[in-house]
C-alpha cells in the first residue's frame, strides 16, 4: 500500500477535478443558461440582471474543456472555440450570433446543443467540427476561456448581432455552392454570413 502522504497528495490532485464536475456554481450556471436559452426560443424580453450569467459561473462549467456536450454553455463555447479557433473575438461573436439566430427558427431545433449537433444522423453536420471525426476536447485553455466569455454574453443577450440576423456562414477560403442562393448579410475577417434570399423563396 502507498504511504499515507502519497495517498493524501493524490486526493489533493483529484479534488479539484471532482469539484469541477460537481460544482454547485456550475449547476447554477447550467440552470440559468437553460432559462436564457428558453428566452431566445420564445423571443422574450432580455433577462433581468439577476437572471444573467456571471463570469465565474460560466467559467465553472466544463473548466478543462473535456466534458460531454450536454449543456448549452458547453455546446456554445465549444462551437465558438472550434469553428473560430484560429480567428479573432469578432469572428467568435458572429458565430455565436448565428447559433442563437438558429435556435427556435423555422427549420432549426429549439436548443443550442441540438442546433450544434443538427445533421449528425445523416453525416451532414451544420457545424463541421461536430462530425469531423477528430477529438472535441479543448487544446488551448486561454482561447477556450475567451469562447466561454463570449458564450456568456451571447446567452445574456449582451452582444449586438454583427451578422444582420444570419443563419449561415462559411470560411472565406471556401466557395460553397449553396451560398449563391442566399443573401450575404455581413463579413468578418474570416467568415461570410448569409440569410435565405426572399427573392428565391418558393
Amino acid at each position: 500500500m502507498p504511504p499515507a502522504w502519497i495517498l493524501f497528495s493524490l486526493s489533493l490532485l483529484a479534488s479539484p477535478l471532482l469539484h469541477a464536475a460537481d460544482s454547485p456554481t456550475a449547476a447554477i450556471a447550467e440552470d440559468k443558461a437553460q432559462v436564457l436559452e428558453n428566452k431566445v426560443v420564445e423571443d422574450a424580453a432580455p433577462p433581468k440582471p439577476q437572471e444573467t450569467l456571471k463570469r465565474s459561473e460560466v467559467q465553472a462549467v466544463d473548466p478543462a474543456g473535456q466534458a460531454p456536450l450536454d449543456d448549452s454553455i458547453t455546446c456554445l463555447a465549444r462551437t465558438l472555440y472550434w469553428e473560430a479557433k484560429g480567428a479573432d473575438d469578432q469572428d467568435m461573436r458572429a458565430v455565436a450570433s448565428v447559433v442563437l439566430n438558429r435556435v427556435g427558427h423555422d427549420g432549426f431545433p429549439d436548443s443550442i446543443c441540438a442546433v450544434v449537433k443538427q445533421g449528425v444522423e445523416s453525416k451532414s453536420c451544420q457545424f463541421s467540427w461536430w462530425c469531423d471525426g477528430r477529438p472535441d476536447q479543448v487544446e488551448e485553455a486561454e482561447r477556450y476561456a475567451v469562447a466561454k466569455e463570449i458564450a456568456r454574453k451571447a446567452l445574456n443577450q449582451q452582444l449586438a448581432d454583427p451578422t444582420g440576423g444570419a443563419l449561415y456562414f462559411h470560411d472565406r477560403n471556401v466557395k460553397p455552392d449553396w451560398a449563391k442562393a442566399y443573401h450575404k448579410t455581413a463579413e468578418t475577417r474570416h467568415f461570410l454570413f448569409y440569410r435565405p434570399n426572399p427573392a428565391l423563396a418558393r
